[in-house]
């Protein structure tokens, strides 16, 4: 088109469009402000703004505004990234169809394979967070319904090794528990609720941090402000950051065994030091659950999925919490899943969710109505949710379950299928580290044959050759 254009100016018809007379670089920082499809358009128009628009600088910074600087030098420093353009790498991002699982060895190869004093006891329902660049590992239970209460770290740093050696942190830990969540605030933890081995829920809040390079994690009670009410006790219920200093907590099991389906906020001070909690009232009615997920997709939205409900039934339902100009609200998000075969592995309770290179949700494992652990990967795509004119009435929308769900195929290493384990991503979020939790034991005929486990493994997003 412009290069008609162009061509008929010369013969004294139409001048030239005022954009050809832009320089490159002017126009490449015009197309750093522009979606993606419109950069597509663009390249489409003559050979020049192809040329402009298909380089391999401009695909960098695209990849860079769209998924932050930690994810470019995370593909810098593979060998599968330097192989291929940019362009092509950001295709396969948004394409996604395969991850790759490899299990972390946690010795060196001069070590004694016995030292199992080096390792981290078999456990589920802990938790596992990425900050300051290390894994932390705390509580969880054990078999016979005993908590844990040590932590422990792995430093990760910018490589993300395959060999990961674990430490046991000096720590005045918060009590040994397990069904407890751990939200990461900035460069700390903010730990929240649990269940020791007396039975007893909890409600209490400590905010962690790493220090001597990994050697120590600090804890402090958090000073709740005011004399409004805090969330009740409770364990095996769903976390999650909303903001740069709010937590948002949901559900779990509440005293005497009851399922809980309200929610709360936490607004953190500056310093950490002090909180204030609310509790959300919304016209939405979340039924109660347990063993669910929560996670943050964007600023002031998280998405709620699955869990156990009333009944010992699992569900498969999405919610949105959009807490957007000053308005908190629970959105259900319905899915059309007559084009999407095997839907109904869907269900369960004990899996794991993280926000991903991409802006996916990875959920992983879990298990279903009848105990089933299960070992499948799938991807939510949150760009199907819309991040703004949610103005419905019922508090829910309908969208098209093939184009936002997709069953990811699992290569290489094939971990166990299991459920209440932890997962996180590094700060690229191409990389998500796995620990622990209850797999089938060796009677898979009897339902309680279960087994606590205390294996490390990695999922890679598969980008190159």
């Amino acid at each position: 088109m412009a290069e008609i254009a162009s061509t008929s100016a010369g013969r004294g018809q139409s001048p030239p469009a005022p954009i050809m007379n832009l320089a490159d670089d002017h126009l490449f920082t015009v197309l750093l402000l522009l979606p993606v499809d419109s950069i597509l358009s663009f390249s489409a128009t003559c050979k020049r703004f192809r040329n402009l628009a298909c380089s391999d600088s401009l695909w960098e910074s695209l990849w860079r505004r769209e998924w932050g600087p930690s994810s470019v030098e995370s593909v810098k420093s593979s060998q599968d990234g330097l192989l291929l353009p940019w362009m092509v790498l950001f295709k396969r991002v948004c394409k996604l169809d395969s991850v790759s699982c490899h299990r972390i060895s946690d010795l060196d190869d001069d070590e004694e394979e016995s030292s199992s004093s080096l390792l981290p006891l078999p456990r589920a329902s802990h938790s596992l967070n990425f900050v300051t660049d290390y894994l932390v590992l705390f509580g969880g239970g054990r078999e016979g319904g005993r908590h844990l209460d040590d932590t422990w770290t792995a430093y990760v740093g910018e490589s993300n090794q395959k060999t990961l050696k674990w430490k046991k942190a000096d720590s005045v830990t918060p009590g040994g528990r397990f069904g407890h969540t751990c939200v990461v605030i900035g460069d700390s933890l903010v730990l929240f609720g649990g269940i020791n081995d007396r039975g007893e829920r909890l409600n209490d809040t400590w905010i962690g941090r790493v220090g001597c390079h990994g050697k120590q994690l600090l804890w402090k009670l958090l000073s709740v402000v005011g004399a409004a009410p805090k969330p009740p006790p409770r364990g095996a219920h769903a976390a999650s950051c909303i903001s740069e200093k709010t937590m948002v907590v949901q559900g779990g099991i509440g005293l005497s065994g009851v399922r809980l389906g309200d929610t709360w906020i936490l607004e953190l001070s500056e310093d950490l030091n002090s909180g204030t909690w609310h509790e959300v009232v919304s016209n939405a009615l979340l039924p109660p659950r347990s063993g669910h997920t929560l996670t943050y997709i964007r600023e002031n939205q998280v998405v709620l999925f699955g869990g156990r409900g009333l009944g010992y039934d699992v569900l498969n339902d999405v919610w949105l919490l959009d807490t957007q100009e000053q308005c908190e609200r629970w959105i259900q998000i319905f899915y059309d899943f007559r084009d999407l075969e095997e839907s109904a592995s869907l269900p369960r309770v004990g899996h794991s969710a993280t926000l991903i290179l991409g802006g996916r949700i990875l959920i992983y494992g879990g298990e279903d109505t009848f105990r089933h652990k299960k070992d499948d990967f799938w991807a939510l795509d949150v760009k199907t949710i819309p991040s703004k004119g949610l103005q419905l009435d019922g508090g829910a929308v309908c969208l098209n379950g093939s184009k936002a769900w997709k069953r990811l195929d699992g290569v290489s290493y094939r971990p166990k299928g299991r459920s209440f384990h932890r997962a996180c991503a590094d700060s690229s979020g191409r990389y998500v580290y796995v620990f622990g939790g209850m797999v089938d034991g060796l009677n898979l005929a009897v339902t309680s044959s279960l087994r606590f486990e205390n294996e490390l493994f990695m999922v890679e997003l598969l980008l190159g050759l």
